[in-house]
């Protein structure tokens, strides 16, 4: 498997940024960690080798970020408008830096072909930045894999609510969303897949599950929506079981 590690400047978050690429073609995969989590968890976790098939034979590329959440979403300590700012700064620097690169490496592997979009994979907090990303930019991402989210701003910044709170929640922007808006088509022609486990530590995840659920049919958006067994829980055995499973379709 071919391996790359970069250390970045972010000129919008104003430090390095670390990340690595999992394969050498294929299609782009932007793969979030989970909460407060580094960019070499789904490989010390033993994701990256649950899908070692799909890397190894070019069907797929992995773009494994680092997050900021003890600065956003977990930093509860500190002004909520600074942390929605911070959140608001790292989705920038997703889209107009991450982005770009991703682009750049993948077309070379891919021998000058350019792909069509990106899939957003995440688990636990990593389904959460998936959606949102893929929410707010189906332009860019014509796919989405998440697993045991929250979609809800709401659930980490409790009653302080805002411009760019409604921004970074993707269940408040489909529920808000007008049936004529151009995004819409997108999401129907896009693979969309969520799955929660009904195990322990679940109770939120799947009513958020649920509720995204209830948006997609109701704006007639095709979605996999996933409910796996009281034995599955919102842990990594689960997500190690889910994600080659779920891989399989999206990159048949």
């Amino acid at each position: 498997m071919k391996v790359e590690y970069y250390c970045e400047y972010s000129n919008i978050l104003g430090h390095d940024m670390e990340y690595k690429v999992y394969g050498h073609a294929g299609k782009p995969c932007l793969a979030f960690p989970c909460q407060n989590g580094r960019f070499y968890d789904y490989e010390n976790r033993g994701l990256i080798n649950e899908l070692s098939w799909y890397i190894d034979q070019g069907k797929i590329q992995i773009f494994c970020v680092d997050s900021i959440d003890i600065d956003s979403w977990s930093a509860e300590n500190k002004n909520p408008r600074w942390r929605m700012e911070t959140q608001e700064a790292y989705f920038n620097y997703i889209i107009k830096e991450i982005v770009h690169r991703i682009y750049e490496i993948n077309t070379y592997g891919n021998g000058g072909g350019v792909a069509s979009g990106i899939l957003a994979f995440g688990c636990s907090m990593g389904a959460y930045h998936a959606m949102n990303f893929f929410v707010r930019k189906p332009d860019i991402f014509d796919a989405v894999l998440a697993l045991s989210g929250i979609y809800h701003s709401g659930f980490f910044v409790k009653d302080y609510a805002d411009d760019l709170t409604f921004l970074n929640s993707p269940l408040d922007s489909l529920k808000c969303m007008n049936f004529d808006h151009p995004y819409l088509d997108l999401y129907r022609r896009s693979q969309i897949i969520l799955c929660v486990g009904q195990g322990a530590w679940e109770t939120e995840c799947i009513a958020d599950t649920k509720a995204v659920e209830y948006e997609l049919k109701r704006h007639n958006i095709p979605a996999w929506v996933d409910y796996w067994g009281y034995d599955i829980p919102h842990d990594w055995p689960s997500w190690l079981k889910q994600a080659p499973y779920f891989m399989y379709y999206l990159l048949d």
